[in-house]
């Protein structure tokens, strides 16, 4: 085994959404970084779904855009259709969806990681780690090279001896068309890391020419829609998506071939998403239901491939082809590709820390699907915190810890640290118990000041989000003050907006003498400041009265089993999830406050 020359601060495996977001954020911060990846011509690959965001995943999005890093620029740049999801529903829930151009979203990621100053990009397959004292000190490859490093960032996805599965046939791969990484198991293991195993799967790919679209419904985009808070990218030719259903033959083929399915057969053991089930699942599960609703969803404009959304599976390919030809508009259609499942191994959830290190290696940062999570924004978010932390300890910074008030990605760190996964892990708006406060629009002003701390973003973009803030807090203390004699009443411009039938642009208009307009993003932060005022203070409250809890510490070492009148169920929770704080130990699932109330007593009475 040879050794390459250079030491660098930070190294990632792999150069999927989560690599790609952890090696970028590193070399932001200064660390020397090399991303390593199997092949340089999938980096950034969207393996399954053609799209970025969605419920909550689109909150994620944002997030990482305020936090400086690239997938909401990268989306902007390269989606053939946005959308706004639960337009009419409450800010909270409402989040920005996009539909990509897989190639050139994939191509813009690359360039934009080759452009990036300080990171080094190599094409290696990772074999195995190299630790020296429980401590990680590089990486070996299968090509003879060792690339050594003072932090790894393991972000392997699906690769884990992955495997795939169409009907009773399987082979080994990290997804469809790419080798399986088969040597990071074993080294895992053999450092005493507990492996799980899970599923996931995606749909066919069906020829556009051969699809009748007369019989599907059209589903245009929305407009003004984006993930960036910078300045605008330039977009691509926006093009329409197409809803269909399936048909009872549909179920049918699926009822009566359910025993050549590996889901059903007993050939797939990893668990796969319950929220995202295959059609098997679906017609199983719903089967009362007489139909199922199917997206069409084009890959990009230099391409005819339609993915087709809602019917991922593992039957057999000729069972696949029954199953599309009796779904209304595809009776002729041309499979391109067909729908399979994967087995991956992951590292089970209790074994990393809120900075998503690894409790038994030091240097060793997990990130992506490697955590038992699945999509392409959870992975990215983690990735980007990863990278942050792993910068921070090769430059002896102090860590950086997003709250569960902060934000929706630091929700989901928090969840994957005290929750034992019975399946993948997504994120849902109902996840986050604030999540008034933790909107899509309004993820730059709780995250900016922290990136420009961090040195993830310029001081222009820092700039331009106080100017943001200031101008927000100077207008509502004004329309607090200025009153109006509407309905022989007087009243303020700011209880005016209060009302539900009342919004800025309506104010713009009738009072255009009162209202500035200070353009769609700040009138809306202004309304719905005002509109969910007492909501926004009654969670602030809320955050305030839990944050003590974090702040009491939790010593390393402390042995539960000693703590009289915990109950035995608490002492092995603590003792598996090994919680820093009070607040963390309390949000742990099957914990009580009793629990609580008993470690805080024993807490105080250590000596100081």
């Amino acid at each position: 085994m040879w050794n390459y020359p250079e030491v660098y601060d930070v190294l990632v495996i792999g150069a999927g959404h989560a690599g790609c977001e952890a090696a970028h954020a590193a070399a932001r911060m200064g660390a020397k970084t090399l991303l390593l990846t199997m092949n340089l011509d999938t980096i950034g690959k969207m393996s399954c779904n053609p799209s970025i965001g969605g419920t909550a995943k689109g909150h994620i999005v944002r997030e990482i855009d305020a936090l400086g890093g690239l997938m909401g620029k990268v989306a902007d740049r390269n989606s053939i259709q946005f959308r706004m999801l639960n337009a009419s529903k409450g800010p909270a829930v409402r989040s920005p969806r996009s539909q990509a151009d897989k190639a050139a979203y994939a191509l813009d990621m690359k360039f934009r990681l080759e452009k990036t100053q300080n990171l080094d990009i190599k094409q290696a397959t990772a074999e195995s780690l190299i630790v020296e004292e429980q401590k990680i000190t590089g990486v070996a490859t299968q090509e003879g090279i060792a690339y050594l490093a003072k932090t790894v960032v393991l972000s392997s996805g699906t690769f884990m001896r992955g495997l795939l599965h169409i009907g009773q046939t399987h082979f080994s791969g990290g997804r469809g068309g790419d080798k399986a990484a088969t040597g990071l198991s074993p080294s895992l293991e053999a450092l005493g890391f507990e492996l799980g195993r899970l599923k996931t799967g995606t749909p066919p790919r069906i020829n556009r020419r051969s699809i009748d679209f007369s019989r599907c419904e059209e589903q245009p985009g929305d407009e003004g829609v984006v993930f960036s808070y910078d300045e605008p990218e330039e977009r691509m030719p926006q093009v329409s998506c197409y809803i269909t259903y399936t048909t009872p033959e549909t179920h049918e083929a699926i009822r009566r071939n359910l025993h050549r399915s590996p889901l059903y057969g007993g050939t797939i053991q990893g668990v796969g998403p319950r929220y995202c089930p295959s059609i098997e699942d679906k017609v199983v599960r719903f089967a009362d239901k007489e139909r199922h609703q199917i997206f069409l969803e084009p890959e990009g404009l230099t391409t005819q491939e339609i993915y087709v959304n809602g019917i991922s599976s593992s039957l057999p390919f000729d069972v696949q082809l029954e199953m599309i030809h009796s779904i209304v508009g595809l009776e002729k259609a041309e499979v391109m590709r067909p729908a399979y499942a994967i087995e991956y191994d992951y590292v089970k959830s209790d074994q990393i820390t809120l900075s998503l290190e690894t409790k038994k290696v030091e240097g060793l940062f997990l990130a992506g699907q490697v955590n038992g999570t699945t999509g392409y924004e959870e992975a990215a978010g983690q990735g980007l915190i990863a990278g942050i932390n792993a910068a921070c300890k090769a430059l002896g910074k102090p860590p950086f810890h997003l709250k569960r008030s902060d934000g929706y990605i630091g929700v989901m760190i928090d969840d994957l640290i005290r929750f034992e996964l019975a399946e993948p892990y997504r994120m849902f708006t109902s996840r986050a118990e604030h999540r008034l406060l933790l909107r899509q629009d309004n993820a730059d002003l709780r995250l900016r000041p922290m990136a420009y701390e961090l040195g993830m973003i310029s001081e222009a973009q820092y700039k331009k989000t106080l100017y943001k803030q200031e101008t927000i807090d100077r207008e509502i203390e004004r329309l607090s003050r200025v009153f109006k004699t509407i309905d022989d009443r007087g009243t303020s411009l700011a209880q005016l907006l209060c009302r539900p039938e009342w919004t800025y642009q309506k104010a713009l208009e009738t009072y255009p003498d009162l209202f500035s307009d200070f353009g769609v993003d700040l009138n809306l932060q202004i309304e719905l400041h005002l509109k969910f005022a007492g909501y926004i203070e009654r969670q602030t409250k809320e955050i305030s009265k839990l944050a003590h809890l974090d702040q009491i510490r939790i010593p390393q070492g402390t042995c539960y089993e000693s703590i009289i009148g915990l109950r035995t169920e608490a002492k092995q929770k603590f003792s598996k999830f090994t919680p820093d704080n009070l607040g963390a130990a309390s949000r742990i699932s099957g914990i009580s406050p009793a629990d609580i109330s008993i470690l805080l007593i024993a807490l105080q009475k250590r000596p100081r």
